[in-house]
């Protein structure tokens, strides 16, 4: 498989969302009746879509609002939530700062020590709110900060790290056993990111609940550009969709896998489903709320390395309120707005009812799918030619 990029090295060609499309179906559905949940954890969620766990997108408040609306939003337990105990005038200062300085700044904020006794205290702000906690940590504090978000009543841990395996190698810091992780945890562990079949195959036999797909997309990531690393999301997808599909097979046990960036509009979220996934985790399109706290502004979760930023802020500006990027009534013509009305509507234009009908949607290679006929959107900026 694969072709040759030079003398005796091959290479295998994969696929974004730009570069595929979607064929309808033999027969439409009305997309009123249509089911577009998911089911994770025992638990079924109307919107199969999850705010990704960036300071710029979720805070309690925002964590309160989607949960209210059906979906889950993962809140960072290494972000300035649990470093200050007001974080308002931090958001503040982000917004403020120009291009040349917000990198420094950024790596500034985050120096300051996380303080144990937020992490149980944003937990129990959520859950006041009668709605989901969901919150991240990184593989080398999971041990320590899955035990106090149990104890504050979390409902899912994430631990979420750039590129994340079974098998870690360091000699300055003890790693993470997936394993003894999942069985400690009560309560339903997500893990990511990946984007290969073996390492899915390897994480889901370690026993996680769940699985985040990609490495790079982000709106905010420059990952791929400082690293090199990634795999187009299509093709990850595709790929992490059969090592679910064989374990399950195997074991008996359903891992949902989730889609983790690169997705902008409604028609790139029809797409990831398509292509296998259960949910999807989504951070600039949800940046761009009137309830997310980064004031139009949004930056990945290893922008502010001490060492080596992968990530820069992007002005994404406040358009909608929340309600509305998740179901509308659309004000632009961009498919931003409306998510969980275009995949209703996708999915009935393909014939579906529900997401495990989606994922065997017929898919074809089709790079002109964004250019064929829109001549005058480009020339004049609107709608796909934004």
């Amino acid at each position: 498989m694969g072709m040759y990029v030079g003398r005796g090295r091959k290479a295998r060609r994969c696929y974004g969302f730009d570069e595929i499309a979607l064929v309808p179906g033999d027969k439409t559905i009305n997309p009123n009746d249509v089911d577009s949940s998911w089911e994770f954890g025992g638990k079924k969620y109307p919107a199969p879509i999850i705010a990704a766990a960036m300071d710029g997108v979720v805070d309690t408040r925002f964590a309160i609002a989607m949960g209210k609306l059906g979906g889950l939003a993962c809140l960072n337990l290494e972000g300035v939530h649990t470093r200050y105990e007001n974080p308002d005038e931090v958001y503040d200062k982000i917004a403020e700062a120009s291009n040349d300085e917000i990198t420094n700044l950024l790596q500034e904020f985050y120096q300051q020590p996380i303080k144990e006794e937020l992490i149980g205290k944003r937990i129990e702000e959520i859950k006041a709110a009668g709605v989901p906690a969901m919150v991240s940590s990184i593989p080398q504090k999971a041990d320590r900060y899955g035990d106090i978000a149990q104890e504050a009543g979390v409902d899912i841990f994430v631990v979420q790290s750039t590129v994340t395996t079974t098998v870690h190698v360091s000699t300055e810091y003890e790693s993470l056993n997936f394993e003894k992780f999942c069985n400690k945890m009560k309560v339903p562990v997500i893990v990511g990111n990946t984007v290969t079949y073996s390492v899915a195959l390897d994480l889901m036999e370690a026993g996680i609940d769940g699985l985040l797909v990609g490495i790079g997309p982000g709106a905010a990531c420059t990952t791929r550009g400082v690293l090199g690393l990634g795999v187009p999301q299509v093709t990850a997808t595709v790929d992490c969709a059969a090592a679910r599909n064989d374990f399950y097979v195997k074991t008996g046990k359903y891992v949902p896998i989730i889609t983790d960036g690169g997705m902008s509009t409604g028609g790139d979220i029809c797409k990831a489903f398509a292509c296998g996934a259960d949910s999807v985790m989504v951070g600039s399109a949800f940046a761009k709320a009137k309830e997310a706290p980064g004031r139009g502004y949004h930056w990945g979760m290893a922008t502010p390395h001490a060492n080596l930023p992968r990530g820069t802020r992007i002005y994404v500006g406040t358009n909608a309120s929340l309600e509305q990027i998740l179901y509308g009534p659309a004000e632009l013509d961009d498919g931003s707005q409306n998510l969980v009305g275009a995949l209703l509507t996708s999915m009935g234009s393909i014939g579906v009812s529900n997401l495990k009908e989606f994922q065997e949607t017929e898919i074809i290679i089709a790079p002109a799918i964004i250019t064929e006929g829109k001549v005058f959107q480009k020339a004049q900026q609107v709608g796909m030619g934004k």
